[in-house]
């Protein structure tokens, strides 16, 4: 009896003891190699509800890419070359992913490499073992996959990272790039912070959790990621002012442009004006009166002449024609406006349009009564609107 009760005894500490071992082993995998030219996840082994692929937690030595999938990791990722860390399916999601974030970076070039460069050493680097550590794994139809990972990362590609990109500009919306792909994040840990978050189930983002980190176990063998990063003020991957105010193109410290010799200008009272713009309006002032000069005295050398001829004509009863024509030419636009009505008599006009037709009939015979009050008036209303344009300025910062 004492025997049984002490072989159940080992048996249920042996399987205490083995499952406990396998939980351990869920959340810290030990079959990870960290060294040179090896690789810390390859391939995809699963996918979550939503569809996001999950990859592979199994380290194995990294592989010479076909020609085909060579060439498309050049395009995206150019400082890796040779071996991968990425099946091609794994570059595929790679690249759809990083195309969400190329429009609000794309004003940035340095910004855009740098930003390309983070997640292509985390996807493809042939040596990924030496930075990334995964730290917990998740069974997904009977296939382990990744459910989190340690990256190691310098603080230094971190802070470049940032800088470059802390000012680019969603020329779309106007606001800055960092508010959309960082949730406004103030420095590159809160950035860092923002891309490790495990996306929730339909929403953009890592499908596993990712913990950035500087430093590395001194016993793990591996090393901080420290790639060459961009300044967005490099003439090679340069940004406009609007994006890089830090460059030293932008910068205020630069030396001032050469002082222009000012050229001719007129002071009239608290008005400054070039001698130019003084000499194109006073020509343009001589021409219009010598315009209006000419009209005025046209008119009156006709009227001169038709009362000369009107002088020679004697008759008995002239002084009773002329009064008579006197008369009807005064009674002209009332008599039209009188037989206005009997031409038309059969067209009933609404209200509207008797108030226009009687509004634009005494109108038009006001104008063609006074025709240089109006031309006048018109030239005058025109002048004062152009007195705008002495507050007229270029705008030279087009970010705003």
């Amino acid at each position: 009896m004492r025997l049984v009760i002490s072989t159940c005894l080992a048996v249920s500490l042996f399987l205490k003891v083995l499952l406990s071992g396998s939980t351990v082993a869920a959340h810290a995998p030990t079959w990870q190699r960290h060294s040179e030219g090896y690789c810390a996840m390859y391939g995809i082994c699963g996918k979550r509800v939503d569809g996001k692929m999950l990859n592979c937690p199994f380290g194995s030595q990294s592989i010479r890419p076909d020609k085909l999938l060579s060439s498309k990791v050049q395009s995206l990722c150019p400082t890796i070359t040779g071996n991968v860390c990425c099946a091609e399916a794994q570059f595929e999601i790679l690249r759809s992913q990083v195309q969400q974030a190329i429009p609000f970076l794309v004003g940035c070039p340095a910004c855009l490499r740098n930003f390309l460069n983070l997640f292509c050493e985390l996807s493809c680097s042939p040596n990924q073992s030496q930075f990334i550590n995964v730290t917990s794994v998740s069974k997904v139809n009977k296939n382990m996959t990744v459910d989190g990972i340690d990256f190691f990362i310098t603080d230094t590609f971190g802070e470049e990272l940032f800088e470059s990109c802390k000012e680019v500009k969603f020329g779309t919306m106007n606001t800055r790039a960092i508010d959309f792909i960082g949730a406004g994040a103030k420095n590159f840990r809160e950035w860092y912070a923002f891309i490790g978050r495990r996306a929730a189930l339909g929403l953009p983002g890592s499908p596993y959790a990712i913990n950035f980190t500087s430093t590395a176990p001194e016993s793990s063998g591996m090393k901080a990621m420290n790639v060459s990063a961009y300044s967005c003020g490099d003439n090679s991957l340069g940004c406009s002012c609007g994006d890089c105010p830090s460059a030293s193109a932008c910068s205020s410290s630069a030396p001032p442009p050469a002082v222009k010799k000012e050229s001719c200008s007129i002071r009239i009272g608290f008005l400054k004006a070039k001698c130019i713009e003084v000499s194109a309006a006073i020509t343009y002032i001589v021409l219009v009166s010598f315009f209006l000069g000419w009209g005025f005295l046209q008119r009156r050398k006709e009227r001169s002449s038709a009362s000369r001829t009107k002088s020679l004509i004697s008759a008995p009863d002239t002084g009773v024609i002329r009064q008579i024509n006197k008369k009807k030419d005064k009674n002209v636009p009332t008599q039209m406006f009188e037989d206005a009505p009997h031409i038309s008599s059969n067209v009933q006009l609404s209200i509207v349009q008797r108030y226009l037709s009687s509004f634009f009939r005494v109108y038009g015979t006001w104008v063609a009564r006074h025709p240089l009050c109006v031309l006048c008036s018109s030239l005058a209303i025109v002048l004062v609107l152009c007195l705008g344009l002495l507050h007229f300025k270029v705008e030279t910062r087009p970010e705003k």
